[in-house]
């Protein structure tokens, strides 16, 4: 599961004159024809250096953008905790359906929200464009492959792009660096409100106790609540569930 440059059209500057009447000479100079001295061929071959000395320099600075990306999130790696590496990894292993260390969009879509990033569309695909591999189908094979390869080739959609792990894992670790903490609390507070009530009461805590099998008493519960309730509504509001967790 890469990006597409459309190569500029540089014929046009190359093919300035040709055709014309040349009054001295041959009435016509087609391009591609040699004229006197052989100037249309010259031209030609000019205009295919520079297309190709463009289409280099363009894989030139693709490859150094991925490298600088790559050392960019190994050193954004680094610096997560090892629970939120072992985060961004269960998210990945549990959408890589087909176990094959790639996820495509959907996948990665969803992915994402498991960690918190629920983006739209355009930016996910934003992503695969940027950082994505092409996923190329298999030629077929057997007596009548050739003429199936040939109607493939004719008729194919165009191929799949799909995520890495690797730069999934340095994507989503700078993305977590760059998140605002209070971000992150309100995910966990929203954790939490069962029902998106607005506030942790009792039953939410016995809920998420009972889930994490912490085994919590309920009076230790209850004094949770009684110490963070600052308002006497018997509940934590989100307001008070951030001081909480600021500090």
């Amino acid at each position: 599961m890469a990006t597409s440059t459309t190569n500029p059209q540089l014929a046009s500057r190359y093919t300035h004159g040709l055709g014309r009447t040349n009054p001295g000479g041959p009435s016509q100079n087609t391009f591609g024809t040699p004229a006197a001295g052989g100037g249309g061929t010259f031209n030609a071959s000019q205009t295919l250096q520079r297309r190709e000395a463009e289409k280099l320099e363009r894989e030139r600075k693709a490859r150094e953008d991925r490298e600088r990306m790559e050392q960019a999130g190994q050193n954004s790696l680094a610096e997560l905790s090892e629970e939120q590496r072992e985060e961004i990894t269960e998210a990945f292993n549990l959408f890589d359906l087909d176990k094959d260390q790639y996820i495509d969009y959907h996948e990665l879509k969803v992915a994402m929200k498991a960690l918190g990033f629920d983006l739209p569309k355009t930016e996910i695909l934003s992503i695969l464009q940027t950082h994505g591999v092409s996923s190329q189908p298999n030629p077929p094979t057997g007596p009548s492959s050739k003429g199936k390869h040939a109607a493939q080739q004719q008729y194919q959609a165009p191929p799949r792009l799909l995520l890495p792990f690797n730069t999934f894992q340095t994507l989503m670790a700078q993305r977590i660096l760059s998140r605002n903490p209070t971000d992150e609390i309100i995910r966990a507070f929203d954790l939490f409100d069962e029902g998106g009530k607005g506030k942790i009461t009792l039953q939410d805590l016995r809920r998420v106790a009972r889930e994490l099998g912490e085994g919590l008493q309920e009076d230790e519960l209850v004094a949770m609540i009684e110490e963070f309730d600052m308002d006497g509504d018997n509940a934590i509001s989100r307001d008070e569930f951030i001081n909480i967790c600021l500090g």
